[in-house]
């Protein structure tokens, strides 16, 4: 068989969200001071347009990350697609300046990420679905991957895109407890700004969850409703402050992905545990403040419509006609009480996507480490069987090889360097390879 049959792109991404758009940044400005043939690239997102986690853009939020660990600056800090360049296009730099922040809001951050991806509609397809990767197999040797993608809503609407290299950036999954399927009146907290023009005067509302996403859906319901009691449920005593000290953001540096890496496995293990406080289940201290504060003056107000049910878990969740019935078992004593809501959000948070889900038969080909997981080089691509020419490249699913540090937002610009210097090499040297 041979490849010259039909075009064959040097790199297909998979997913354009904050990971692969900043890819593609990264490649347009290698392709633009290289001085040689450019790497040529496709991008495939199954969403019919650039969207990262609307459904949390609540009013008020902001980044838990420095505007500076945007989509370039830790890797280029002259790149036309910084923060600081957004605000000059959109007029605000000044007024940014005197807001005194390093932190945007959410939803401002989320406008850069949307202005960004506008210098791309070239090199994406939108609402592309991805539904296979096959092997393209010349004298015995994997050369090139072909991607079937499903475009449209006709299921019979497929085409293929042939590659020498994949990059997978799948997102993250929102997770819900097991057996739970949202719905009209169980939600998950990514589609609380999405499902919320439904919800009409509730009487009552649960929250489970203990994290930053909880936090803030309580604190977005509480004060939405006026008149409406907020349950929020979760086996903590109280929400846990993030630790974002300075020593502590260390973790976050680029360097800590090599230490990282080259650490063994119970010293990754302890580094995982001592840090678990810096992203997970945990919210920032001011938004903990205030809903304290909201729950002491309901305390002297007599009527508390902020009920804070600690150590408590949720349990036999039932649907309704009109709402849930379930009941919150509070662990040290083990009493239970029976709520009726209107409504009961998850925000119990995300894992990432499973490259393997998406690779389908190409899956085959990838090496795993003892404990199960993919075993992912430091250039970030998924080790393969001797008979793999090509290259399968991930973002976002290597908390297990590389750190914490390597999946956030905070590492984004320095991560898809290191992808396109071990792409832009494999490919110099395929090409000489084949001058010889």
């Amino acid at each position: 068989m041979s490849l010259a049959a039909k075009h064959v792109h040097d790199l297909v991404g998979i997913g354009f969200g904050p990971s692969n758009l900043a890819l593609a940044i990264a490649l347009r400005e290698y392709n633009e001071q290289s001085g040689g043939d450019p790497i040529d690239a496709v991008f495939l997102e199954k969403q019919a347009a650039f969207g990262w986690h609307r459904g949390m853009l609540i009013e008020g939020t902001t980044m838990q990350v420095s505007f500076l660990k945007d989509l370039v600056t830790m890797r280029n800090p002259g790149s036309d697609y910084s923060f600081l360049k957004y605000l000059q296009a959109k007029g605000r730099l000044v007024d940014f300046i005197n807001h005194k922040t390093m932190f945007p809001s959410r939803m401002e951050f989320h406008d850069y990420l949307e202005w960004a991806a506008t210098s791309f509609t070239d090199e994406v397809e939108y609402g592309a679905e991805v539904v296979a990767v096959t092997p393209v197999t010349v004298d015995g040797v994997v050369e090139a991957f072909d991607v079937l993608v499903r475009e449209g809503a006709c299921a019979d609407e497929l085409t293929t895109r042939r590659t020498r290299n994949l990059v997978v950036a799948a997102g993250l999954e929102p997770v819900l407890p097991a057996g739970v399927v949202s719905g009209e009146r169980i939600w998950h907290s990514e589609e609380l700004l999405d499902r919320l023009p439904s919800l009409r005067d509730p009487r009552r509302v649960i929250v489970v969850g203990a994290g930053q996403s909880a936090a803030e859906v309580t604190d977005h319901l509480h004060g939405s409703f006026p008149a409406t009691e907020v349950c929020a449920v979760f086996a903590k005593y109280g929400y846990t402050p993030a630790d974002d000290s300075s020593f502590a953001n260390r973790i976050f540096d680029p360097v800590a992905v090599d230490h990282f890496y080259a650490a063994g496995e119970q010293v990754k293990g302890m580094l995982r545990d001592y840090h678990a406080s810096t992203n997970y289940s945990v919210v920032d201290l001011d938004l903990i403040d205030e809903l304290y504060r909201r729950h002491y003056q309901e305390k002297v107000r007599g009527v508390e419509r902020l009920r804070i049910m600690n150590a408590s878990r949720l349990e036999d969740v039932v649907r309704t006609g009109d709402g849930v019935r379930a009941t919150v078992h509070f662990l040290p004593t083990g009493e239970r009480t029976v709520l009726e809501a209107d409504l009961l959000v998850y925000a119990t948070g995300y894992r990432p996507g499973d490259p393997l889900t998406l690779l389908g038969e190409a899956g085959r080909f990838c090496h795993r480490l003892p404990a199960g997981g993919l075993r992912v080089e430091r250039d970030y691509r998924v080790a393969t069987t001797g008979d793999v020419r090509c290259g399968i490249y991930v973002q976002g699913a290597t908390e297990h090889t590389h750190g914490i540090t390597s999946t956030l937002l905070s590492n984004t610009a320095v991560r898809v360097g290191e992808i396109v210097e071990s792409l832009a090499s494999r490919l110099r040297e395929d090409a000489y390879a084949m001058s010889r």
